[in-house]
């Protein structure tokens, strides 16, 4: 999904799931490909291992953050109330079932 220009004018909407239409977060991954997160952070204790995200910001050249990059939770586990941002898949509620 790529950025929007900053000097388009025209009105700009949120993100939506196609599956249920609730708002979500694109986001750049540190791997370069792009996932769609809950727009909420819920404990890590509620949220499966291979659903789990953060969003790290990324630096320009003046070491300012200029973006955010989502980054899978791995490697050391988070404590149980140590909040993290699900993949929105954990989250969609289609209109089945």
């Amino acid at each position: 999904m790529p950025d929007p220009d900053p000097d388009d004018v025209a009105w700009f909407e949120p993100p939506v799931c196609p599956e249920c239409g609730t708002p979500v977060r694109v986001c750049r991954t540190n791997y370069d490909r792009w996932v769609s997160l809950a727009t909420v952070e819920l404990p890590a204790k509620d949220v499966p291992e291979p659903l789990r995200w953060r969003l790290m910001p990324v630096a320009g050249r003046a070491s300012i953050p200029t973006a955010m990059v989502a980054v899978r939770v791995r490697g050391i586990d988070p404590l149980p109330s140590e909040p993290v941002i699900p993949a929105h898949r954990m989250m969609c509620v289609t209109g089945e079932g």
